[in-house]
């Protein structure tokens, strides 16, 4: 008979996942997505009751990673002293279907996120010191901040929230400094993280210094924006180029053409134009959780076999 599966809180996966291996396995992801090794229908989402809020249901294998995570995204949870987003994960022995391990999928989720940046980032960009904005004061700010650091120098970082008193207390918790508007987080910035929970643009193109590198990671609907038509008139490059064409707002509201997938820059088989203003647009991908998820069942797995 299968043995039960492993159950992992949060602080059990915060302990167990680190970066250091998330970052070449995310890589390893992306460019296994790009070249059509990774079995992975488009996600499933539908409203629920509360203004805003959404649940997704995202299954993906690779390899030897097969799971499933079901992730909510509830703005009003921050009154509440909540989570916005919360996620468990169900993985799976591909082989047989037998479950290995649920967990708690939130810090997963955070971390991943911001390590797709991350290795974005150290793709697209070189490792000299930079500027770096963020828009939207929540969790996945503050994982960026961590994982950004984590493959360039930051000089400065500038964080701008629509609640003032979010974006002191994001910045504070991150060495930063709260801006009093997006555009005076914006203007001058090297990289800008959007991670808000707008339907509506708020990062306007003219705002980009020239050469800047976009992660455009919220407006997970096709009614939503973050970012306006002449910031998506830069060359867009998509986490996947078919999610991002039915799935982004930013994209299909534009009219925006993706250049090409961030798996084939990390592959070696696109180049970007040197010097481009660079939107990368992110929808999160369920492959990267089931990478993630493996690095966590590996190290609970070894912990306990010790």
């Amino acid at each position: 008979m299968p043995t039960s599966p492993l159950l992992l809180d949060n602080d059990a996966v915060r302990r167990l996942l680190s970066l250091d291996e998330l970052l070449p396995a995310i890589e390893r992801a992306l460019i296994e997505l790009s070249a059509g090794r990774v079995t992975q229908p488009l996600r499933t989402v539908f409203e629920l009751a509360e203004p805003g809020s959404l649940l997704f249901v995202k299954p993906a294998l690779v390899g030897d990673a097969l799971a499933t995570k079901l992730i909510t995204q509830v703005p009003g949870n921050t009154a509440r002293g909540l989570p916005t987003m919360i996620a468990t994960l169900l993985l799976l022995d591909p082989a047989t279907g037998v479950p290995l391990a649920v967990m708690d999928a939130t810090w997963l989720t955070e971390l991943r996120t911001a390590a797709v940046s991350a290795v974005a980032t150290r793709a697209l960009r070189d490792a000299s010191p930079k500027r770096l904005a963020i828009l939207g004061s929540g969790a996945l700010a503050r994982s960026h901040a961590l994982a950004l650091a984590a493959v360039v120098p930051l000089r400065d970082i500038r964080v701008w929230s629509p609640t003032a008193a979010n974006a002191e207390r994001c910045a504070a918790d991150i060495g930063g400094n709260a801006s009093p508007s997006a555009e005076a987080a914006v203007r001058e910035a090297d990289i800008v993280v959007t991670v808000t929970n707008a339907s509506t643009p708020v990062l306007l193109g003219r705002w980009l210094k020239p050469g800047a590198l976009v992660h455009a990671v919220g407006a997970p609907r096709p009614t939503w924006r973050e970012l306006d038509d002449e910031a998506m008139a830069n060359c867009v490059i998509a986490d996947n180029r078919h999610a991002a064409e039915n799935e982004s707002g930013d994209v299909m509201l534009s009219g925006a053409k993706v250049y090409c997938e961030i798996g084939e820059v990390l592959a070696g088989e696109v180049k970007v134009p040197p010097g481009a203003t660079v939107i990368f647009k992110a929808l999160g991908q369920a492959v990267e959780d089931a990478v993630a998820a493996r690095i966590v069942y590996t190290a609970a797995t070894a912990e306990t076999s010790r």
